[in-house]
């Protein structure tokens, strides 16, 4: 079992030093010659315009949020219903409290105007 604990400890170390190594041959190779050009800030390849400090509306973030929940949702949902057959009655309790707390949520969101575009 040692021996099994040993091959790991061994993956883990090649890997870390050959990620050392390459930085640091990355580091001696390149060649650096910083200048104001290459340290000015740009978009796209384009100059900005505009001041860089610009408030968004706290409306882009909560739909943001809302969406993530919901994808989470899916991720856990498509699993469970692939092997649905195969399953007892707690785990489709569980996913039905799972679902449950996702509805609370969405009706508190809706409650209290989060799905309103202003």
């Amino acid at each position: 079992m040692m021996h099994d604990y040993a091959v790991i400890g061994t993956f883990v170390l090649v890997g870390a030093i050959f990620v050392m190594l390459a930085v640091n041959v990355s580091n001696v190779l390149s060649h650096q010659r910083p200048s104001p050009e290459k340290g000015r800030i740009y978009e796209c390849g384009v100059d900005p315009v505009g001041a860089p400090w610009i408030q968004f509306r706290i409306s882009y973030y909560v739909y943001a949020l809302l969406f993530v929940v919901f994808d989470i949702e899916t991720v856990f949902l498509y699993p469970w219903a692939v092997v649905f057959s195969r399953m007892d009655v707690f785990v489709l309790v569980e996913m039905a409290v799972f679902i449950g707390i996702l509805l609370l949520g969405l009706a508190y969101a809706w409650k209290e105007g989060a799905l309103e575009w202003r």
